[in-house]
């Protein structure tokens, strides 16, 4: 028998601009007294934590600030942070202000200082034990500074393991946050390698729960079996076809804008990419992401020298965002034969003037934009070769939780071609 059952579910949301400066209200509302506020160095010092911090305090919040938050977060920085929460706790509620990563680190700790045990407790199957909380998670306020992860509205915890390398996370509706605060004032200031390669983040978000396999082609599943990437759905439709229509004019621009006149917080484009990162976290928060998410952990993992613009430049990292968007084109290319109606329709939506009906018309879309933007032309401008091609495919095929959402079956092989043709796109 076939599924019949679809969810949905979305923290509270607050948007627009200034919306950072009622977080203590907010918080309070839930009676808390002391919370935990977690950033990263660089949104510390362009003073929107302190925005946030402030705010609480002005509702008599005590507000204790761990500014350790890495970019990328890895099973080491997670656990130092969950070490600093547990040191200096008894907190009522965290608060989290910066990207993904910050949102990230901020859910590990509001797991794991209500929880036993240690963070691969938590950890996917079959790199970690997947255990579930055992007690509730203390309530998080997430307040994004870039735009593109989606973090404030899903329930996963992403993190390269360091020994191992490759990325992973914790997937459990208990790390949902409960309220998401996007702020465009806070996220207008990104500079244009960020707003690249965290819009192309929104994009494939869009894009993959609107080509993720329908709900009802699933197997049917006792309540308990149901996992919050439920497939592709009525309301998660609307979300995604929203995102990508507000991508096909704000993207480019954005970008332009950032490079041309410097981050603008007053730029409308960043606001409404600020909205089509919010309308993109609520559709693949439910309907879930596939093979380019996938694709995108180990190619983030296994990364050896590349250092992307307007990153911090102290270590190689390939942006998460990026990451996903070199596969991207190659991956919707192997998926079109699954659902041609649905890639038409996003290519369509992404750009108006897109013409033909065969599988090249969306990669064609993606790989047009990736060149205007300032994305790497493939996985050869980041640093791998054809010999890389064997050990990133391994590491994709972990991510099975990701590729069980992919509209048609991905072996190893398929991953491999993917792969193979996206060392360079054009």
């Amino acid at each position: 028998m076939n599924e019949t059952v679809f969810t949905y579910a979305a923290p509270a949301l607050k948007f627009g601009r200034g919306a950072a400066a009622e977080v203590g209200y907010d918080v309070r509302g839930w009676g808390a007294r002391r919370a935990l506020l977690v950033t990263d160095p660089g949104v510390e010092a362009a003073g929107h934590a302190e925005t946030v911090a402030s705010s609480l305090r002005a509702h008599d919040v005590d507000v204790v600030t761990y500014a350790g938050a890495r970019v990328e977060p890895t099973d080491a920085s997670l656990e130092e942070a969950v070490a600093f929460a547990r040191g200096e706790g008894p907190f009522d509620a965290v608060v989290a202000v910066g990207g993904g990563s910050a949102i990230d680190t901020a859910k590990a700790v509001a797991l794991l200082v209500t929880n036993p045990g240690e963070l691969m407790d938590y950890v996917n199957a079959p790199i970690g034990k997947a255990r579930a909380p055992q007690q509730p998670v203390l309530p998080l306020a997430a307040v994004p500074t870039t735009t593109g992860t989606g973090a404030e509205s899903t329930t996963i915890c992403v993190m390269d393991v360091l020994a191992l390398k490759v990325k992973t996370g914790i997937s459990h509706p208990a790390l949902r946050p409960r309220l998401a605060v996007v702020d465009p004032s806070l996220s207008a200031t990104q500079p244009p390698g960020v707003i690249a390669a965290a819009g192309m983040d929104i994009l494939c978000h869009a894009l993959e729960s609107y080509t993720a396999r329908w709900y009802a082609d699933f197997a049917a599943k006792e309540p308990q079996q149901r996992v919050p990437y439920c497939g592709s759905n009525p309301i998660s439709d609307l979300w995604s076809e929203r995102a990508m229509g507000m991508l096909s004019t704000a993207f480019r621009a954005a970008v332009r804008e950032a490079r041309e006149d410097g981050p603008a917080s007053s730029g409308e484009a960043a606001e409404q990419m600020a909205l089509a990162a919010t309308f993109a976290g609520l559709g693949f928060g439910n309907a879930g992401v596939h093979i380019p998410h996938a694709n995108a952990y180990p190619i983030a993992g296994r990364v050896r020298d590349f250092r992307p613009a307007d990153y911090p430049q102290d270590e190689a990292m390939v942006p998460h965002g990026m990451a996903v968007a070199l596969t991207a084109p190659e991956a919707f290319r192997f998926t079109f034969d699954a659902a041609p109606e649905r890639h038409l329709r996003a290519a369509r939506l992404l750009d108006p003037s897109a013409s033909g009906a065969d599988a090249d018309v969306l990669p064609g879309v993606i790989a047009s934009l990736m060149r205007d933007i300032g994305i790497p032309n493939g996985l050869g401008e980041v640093g791998y070769g054809a010999g890389d091609v064997d050990a990133l495919v391994e590491g994709a095929l972990q991510q099975q939780r990701l590729l069980a959402t992919a509209p048609k079956d991905v072996a190893g092989e398929d991953l491999a071609t993917i792969m193979t043709a996206s060392l360079e796109h054009w």
